[in-house]
């Protein structure tokens, strides 16, 4: 292990949990769970539109610009799917 490898562990342990978690996202993992996008938009100023009872697994959420960000609620196992990732990614502007 290289002196450079313990500056990048130390700078990966003294990140926040929100910036844990974003740079989890932007590396489009395979796992990535609803539970953690909904943490991650909400660290970045969305809340969930509450659509009705018809939405079904359609979610919403926006932010106090107006800028919304919809997809379907991955089920059963929660997982997002990779596209959907870029897509949010993108929306972003990340």
């Amino acid at each position: 292990m290289g002196g450079g490898d313990y500056v990048t562990v130390f700078s990966y342990i003294c990140m926040s949990r929100k910036e844990k978690l974003l740079t989890r996202f932007l590396s489009e993992p395979a796992d990535f769970h609803y539970n953690e996008l909904v943490s991650l938009l909400r660290s970045l100023g969305f809340s969930e539109v509450k659509t009705g009872k018809t939405s079904g697994s359609r979610v919403k959420f926006a932010d106090r610009k107006g800028m919304a960000i919809a997809f379907h609620k991955p089920h059963p196992s929660g997982i997002i799917k990779t596209y959907q990732i870029k897509r949010i990614k993108d929306r972003l502007g990340l």
